[in-house]
C-alpha cells in the first residue's frame, strides 16, 4: 500500500509538472539560463515556460576576473566558463575588457615566474566559443582594469593597475533598448570620412540614441588622432552621451551584421545605447582632480544628475598616468570615491592612452543638457571620465 502512495504522488507531481504552466513556470525560475535551455527541450509546455521566463530576466550580469590563470590561459578565459553556467540572463551583447599585458602575452618574468605564453587571437577565441553564437561581442584589450567583483553591485570596484584581470559585462534583451556594436576603420586612400556610415551604424537620423561608448585603437598610428576627431566631432550633440578612450587594442568584434576584424589601420569600434528610457551622466575628472576632497567633489556632481540607481552600470575611463601614481600612492582612489555616493552601481573600465567625454547630464524629462554653455572638448589625457547609464526599470 505505502509503495502504492508514492507512485500515486509521483503521478500527481507528474501530472502537475506536465499541464500546470503557473507551477512549471515557478520552478524553472529558479533555474541558471543554461539549465533553463536544457529544460526547455523538454516538451512544448516547459518550453514556452521557460521563454516566458527568460523574458523577465533583464537585469545586466557580469563575470570577473581577478586572479591569475593558468600560463596557457587568461583568468576570465577561465572564469567565464565557470560562472556562464550559473547566470540568470541569456546574454545577447558583450563588452568583455582585459588587461593587455597578460592577455596578449606581453608579460616579461619577474622573479623567476614563467612567462604568459598565450595568443590574443586564441584567447579571444576561447571567450568568443563560450558565448551564444548570436552574440555581439566586443572584446578590448587595455593597461589596466577597473572592475566590480561578482556577487552583488554592492561590491567595492577596484583599480587593477598591473596584473592579470578582466571582465564580460553581459547585456540580455532588454524591453525598450536597443545596444549594438559598430566598428569605424581609417580608410588610408581617403582622408575624408564619410559621414554615411554614420546612419548605416544607427548612429545618425536616431531620435532614440541616448550613449555611445567609443574606444579607439592603434593610437599611435600616423593619422589616428585626425581619425578620432572625425568620429567624435559629429557626435557631439547635446542629445548624446559620448565616453570612452584610447585602448590598447581590440581582440573582438562579432554580430550578425558586423564581421570585421582589427587590422594594422586605426579606428574606432563602440557601444551604441537607444531607447526613450534610457538615462545617463557622465563628468570629468581633470589634472586638478588630485586629492580625495576633490575626486568626491566631481562624485558630487555625477550624483546631482539624479539618475536613477536601480538596473544602472558605472564606467570609468582613466589615463595610465593617473590611478596611484597619480595620487601619490594612495590605491583605488577615484573607485572609493564613486563607491561612496554610488554604493549599489557596479564600477567597470579600464586606464588607457586618453580619454573621451565631458561634463553632461541627463535630466528628468531625458533631455540632455550640457552643464556649461560653451562646446565641449571631448578629447582629453591625464584625465578620468565617470559615466552613469541607467537601463530603465526592470519587471
Amino acid at each position: 500500500r505505502g509503495g502504492g502512495g508514492a507512485m500515486e504522488s509521483a503521478a500527481k507531481g507528474g501530472y502537475v509538472l506536465a499541464n500546470l504552466a503557473e507551477v512549471v513556470e515557478r520552478v524553472l525560475g529558479f533555474l541558471p539560463t543554461k539549465a533553463l535551455l536544457r529544460a526547455a527541450c523538454v516538451c512544448r509546455l516547459w518550453r514556452e515556460c521557460a521563454r516566458r521566463t527568460l523574458r523577465t530576466r533583464q537585469r545586466i550580469a557580469w563575470v570577473s576576473a581577478l586572479e591569475p590563470g593558468p600560463a596557457d590561459n587568461h583568468a576570465l578565459v577561465r572564469a567565464l566558463a565557470r560562472e556562464l553556467e550559473k547566470v540568470h540572463v541569456l546574454p545577447q551583447t558583450v563588452l568583455y575588457i582585459a588587461d593587455a599585458e597578460t592577455f596578449s602575452g606581453h608579460e616579461e618574468c619577474h622573479e623567476q615566474k614563467k612567462a604568459r605564453k598565450r595568443n590574443s587571437k586564441e584567447t579571444a577565441l576561447a571567450l568568443e566559443k563560450l558565448l551564444p553564437k548570436r552574440c555581439q561581442v566586443l572584446g578590448l584589450v587595455t593597461p589596466g582594469i577597473v572592475v566590480t567583483p561578482m556577487g552583488s553591485s554592492s561590491n567595492q570596484p577596484q583599480e587593477i593597475e598591473e596584473g592579470e584581470a578582466g571582465f564580460a559585462l553581459l547585456f540580455p534583451k532588454i524591453d525598450g533598448v536597443k545596444i549594438h556594436t559598430f566598428h569605424f576603420s581609417k580608410d588610408v586612400k581617403n582622408r575624408v570620412f564619410d559621414e554615411s556610415k554614420f546612419a548605416e551604424a544607427g548612429l545618425k537620423n536616431n531620435p532614440d540614441l541616448r550613449v555611445v561608448l567609443l574606444f579607439g585603437y592603434n593610437s599611435w598610428k600616423t593619422g589616428a588622432t585626425r581619425f578620432l576627431h572625425q568620429i567624435v566631432n559629429p557626435l557631439n550633440e547635446k542629445s548624446i552621451i559620448l565616453a570612452g578612450g584610447q585602448v590598447e587594442s581590440f581582440t573582438s568584434l562579432t554580430s550578425e551584421n558586423n564581421h570585421a576584424q582589427p587590422g594594422d589601420a586605426c579606428g574606432v569600434v563602440g557601444l551604441a545605447f537607444s531607447g526613450p528610457q534610457i538615462q545617463s551622466a557622465t563628468v570629468l575628472l581633470d589634472q586638478d582632480v588630485a586629492d580625495e576632497r576633490t575626486a568626491e567633489a566631481a562624485m558630487q556632481r555625477l550624483k546631482a544628475a539624479n539618475i536613477p540607481e536601480h538596473n544602472t552600470i558605472g564606467f570609468m575611463f582613466a589615463c595610465v598616468g593617473r590611478g596611484y601614481r597619480h595620487y601619490k600612492t594612495k590605491r583605488n582612489m577615484e573607485a572609493d570615491a564613486f563607491r561612496k555616493f554610488f554604493p549599489n552601481v557596479p564600477l567597470f573600465g579600464f586606464f588607457g592612452h586618453g580619454e573621451i567625454g565631458c561634463d553632461r547630464i541627463v535630466t528628468g524629462n531625458f533631455v540632455l543638457r550640457e552643464c556649461n554653455d560653451i562646446k565641449d572638448d571631448l578629447l582629453h589625457g591625464y584625465t578620468t571620465v565617470m559615466t552613469l547609464i541607467h537601463l530603465g526599470s526592470t519587471k
